[in-house]
């Protein structure tokens, strides 16, 4: 059956490393307009890279990164951002000493222009009426769950061609996850395509329809949502067989494997 678009995302073959240390090995998989695609693996996998690689972030070593159709593999994120890719990172990414309003309207008026600024906000308080009871407090004193739905807020309403959302549910209450996935839920039914970085298993595979398992920087699994559980789930274990194997073998005076320093 021949493809009447290309797909809104694309990365074949990306290479990318921080300083001498290789991150990525030729990592490759694309994500159709509409789609969501969960991207799972456990820690130190490379799923955050791959979000920065697509974002411009990251510099690619070799292999290419397209957005609907257009190569732009070493373009600076702004320009990126430009051709309808927005990238919601791991953390908050708020102004602290902005009001919850002057954060959204700095976007807003970026995004969808000065005219729809009222509107969009009507739209953000509607979505997320938490941050409409809070519009007029500093960022900064927002919790974490507040601030993560801030940053989301401030894509949203202005729905992008893709987005990439990076751990959004990190350390967050269950009722707040909620809102964050009937936000991005709300997002591909819009028409934005989703790339949904997550630990949380469960909840990314009932939103997405395909799935990315990555181990150790490299693709292990790229298929349907419901085949990606049992690869990812055996991921993690033998990632955690790995570590235990290795902490009973630390010598005195040796460090234990990254991840388990000042565990009991």
């Amino acid at each position: 059956m021949t493809r009447l678009e290309p797909p809104v995302l694309e990365l074949e073959a990306v290479r990318a490393a921080y300083g001498p240390y290789r991150a990525l090995f030729g990592v490759s998989f694309s994500v159709d307009r509409g789609a969501a695609v969960a991207l799972l693996g456990p820690n130190g996998a490379g799923k955050s890279t791959v979000a920065r690689v697509a974002s411009g972030l990251v510099r690619v070593s070799s292999g290419s990164v397209r957005v609907d159709g257009r190569d732009v593999t070493g373009e600076p994120a702004w320009r990126i951002a430009r051709a309808g890719l927005a990238h919601v990172p791991e953390g908050r990414g708020v102004f602290d000493s902005l009001s919850v309003e002057e954060n959204l309207v700095l976007s807003f008026r970026r995004r969808a222009g000065r005219g729809e600024v009222s509107t969009s906000l009507e739209r953000a308080y509607e979505r997320f009426p938490a941050l409409g009871q809070r519009r007029h407090d500093r960022a900064g004193a927002l919790s974490g769950g507040q601030q993560r739905l801030l940053s989301l807020a401030k894509v949203l309403v202005a729905p992008p061609k893709v987005l990439i959302a990076d751990e959004l549910s990190l350390g967050l209450a269950p009722s707040v996850i909620d809102d964050v996935y009937a936000g991005l839920a709300d997002a591909r039914r819009s028409g934005t395509a989703l790339v949904v970085v997550e630990q949380q298993i469960d909840r990314a595979l009932a939103l997405a329809s395909s799935a990315v398992v990555l181990d150790r920087g490299a693709v292990v699994y790229f298929g349907p949502a419901q085949g990606a559980r049992a690869v990812a789930e055996e991921v993690v274990a033998r990632r955690h067989r790995v570590e235990e194997d290795a902490a009973t073998q630390v010598g005195p005076g040796a460090r234990p494997p990254a991840g388990r320093e000042g565990r009991t």
